[in-house]
């Protein structure tokens, strides 16, 4: 990259910047809400709280769904699709 560009595109570093932060942010959130020791120490909580009854049955399985549905997921550790790792 030339001085001149370089010059031009400086104004542009900060929003750069922000958009990679935010990107990498969104794809350790991705990896963290998929890493199976997450989710089953989330369907812990989830049965804890059925069981002081924080929670109603409803809640419960609704949730538990969810949670279950992620350890299904293609998505893993990488956050990349697929079964290519």
């Amino acid at each position: 990259m030339g001085l001149v560009t370089g010059l031009l595109l400086l104004p542009l570093a900060p929003v750069r910047g922000t958009f990679w932060v935010a990107d990498h942010l969104l794809r350790e959130a991705e990896r963290q809400a998929c890493d199976p020791r997450a989710v089953q120490a989330r369907l812990a909580a989830l049965n804890r709280a059925l069981e002081e009854g924080a929670i109603d049955e409803a809640a419960f399985e609704e949730e538990e769904e969810r949670l279950l549905a992620r350890l299904d997921s293609p998505v893993r550790y990488t956050g990349h699709r697929g079964g290519a790792s």
